[in-house]
């Protein structure tokens, strides 16, 4: 029989593979002092005012898949006040041959933080990034279309992190000779005389090297899925058509090398950069590019000119997009976070939402609502839950 259960618990809404977090234990994580949940197969709903808590048990759990915190907080900040640190614990379970435990936790004092996957402490936290795949979906999350583009690269890079190796390895080592590289251009400045400008050549090989990965893969997801990304907008209710593409200020001809591209880009550059002590080519300097082509058949930045509704329409879809890659390269939906995510918007739109959600294979959900009143029609039956000042309880 409990063979029977743990094997439910790995089968999403519509009966497809999906990964589960079965228990949960917070303990000191912001306004969270001590929480311990035993999660229903399908998930729960959280309903609480603003201001309560529910947010922050979403960013709780997600923190075990980046191991960091998805509002961009350091860890020091995550910790509950008064308190040395913040631990969390779960039970998860991916596919079928696949449960462990996992805990993190942070020191304030030290700033040391350590990862357990099944009572061993990983070597390097890059180990156990992704051990808990989810998304999460809030009224934020519109700023990935209003923001920057420091924004939606973000975007791409935890998603693709998380779902390769590869990937991760490749943007830490970037971001590592990036800061190295900028380092030396800062020296140049300040010792002109010097031969600073070896020691701003030999971080351009490394960055070349790691760049074209992030290249490659970046173009790559955009080039597969950009057609769907216009049918889930579509399928929201925009009539506009909504487009993306990637956007670098270097490009690629045919079969061009692009490590040997962004090879000679930066040593062109080098002069000018050294001038304004920044490294200004390359995939941090990128932008996932999203549009709408009005009536008169032009295209125009979605962030510019689109309305609130047309934003949050446009991210809600690159957040699908997100959760269809995560079941697809981790072998099961993820943990679907809906942070009030339906908030203005109309019940139209909002009922196409679930219903794209459910079409996706909505796995293990976790809603959190300031009233049951926002729930729009569609949404699984969930075990309720109430949060009152950081109390997570039965409802």
């Amino acid at each position: 029989m409990k063979e029977a259960e743990e094997e439910g618990e790995r089968i999403g809404h519509d009966g497809s593979a999906a990964w589960r977090l079965c228990a949960l234990s917070i303990r000191d994580f912001r306004n969270l002092e001590r929480v311990d949940l035993e999660l229903p197969a399908k998930g729960l709903l959280v309903v609480g005012e603003n201001g309560h808590g529910k947010t922050n048990l979403l960013e709780a759990i997600y923190y075990f898949q980046l191991l960091r915190s998805i509002r961009g907080a350091r860890d020091q900040e995550l910790v509950r006040f008064g308190s040395d640190g913040i631990h969390l614990g779960g039970r998860v379970h991916g596919d079928r041959r696949t449960a462990y435990d996992l805990g993190v936790g942070f020191e304030r004092a030290t700033k040391r933080k350590r990862v357990r996957l099944d009572g061993v402490i990983t070597d390097r936290l890059s180990d156990a990034v992704g051990a808990l795949p989810a998304v999460m979906f809030s009224p934020a999350d519109v700023e990935l279309i209003a923001g920057g583009p420091s924004a939606r690269r973000r975007y791409l890079d935890i998603m693709l992190a998380v779902t390769s190796r590869d990937y991760l390895h490749a943007l830490q080592r970037y971001r590592a000779a990036l800061t190295r590289r900028n380092a030396a251009l800062r020296d140049v400045i300040r010792h002109p005389a010097s031969r600073s400008d070896e020691r701003v050549a030999v971080w351009e090989a490394p960055l070349a090297e790691c760049g074209a990965l992030l290249w490659a893969e970046r173009r790559g997801w955009v080039e597969r899925l950009r057609e769907r990304f216009s049918e889930r907008c579509r399928a929201i209710g925009e009539s506009g058509a909504v487009a993306m593409r990637y956007v670098s200020g270097l490009q690629l001809e045919g079969a061009e090398d692009g490590k040997a591209v962004l090879a000679r880009a930066l040593e062109l550059h080098r002069a000018s950069d050294a001038r304004l002590g920044m490294t200004r080519v390359g995939p941090h300097r990128d932008d996932l590019l999203i549009t709408l082509t009005g009536p008169d058949g032009t295209a125009r930045e979605l962030r510019v000119f689109g309305s609130a509704g047309q934003q949050r329409t446009a991210a809600i879809a690159l957040r699908l997009l997100e959760a269809e890659t995560l079941r697809d390269r981790r072998g099961g939906s993820p943990l679907f976070l809906l942070d009030d995510p339906f908030a203005e918007l109309d019940a139209r739109r909002a009922t196409r939402i679930v219903d794209l959600l459910s079409d996706s294979g909505l796995g293990q959900t976790i809603l959190a609502v300031p009233r049951e009143s926002d729930i729009p029609s569609g949404m699984p039956r969930l075990d309720r839950f109430r949060v009152v000042a950081g109390v997570v309880g039965r409802d």
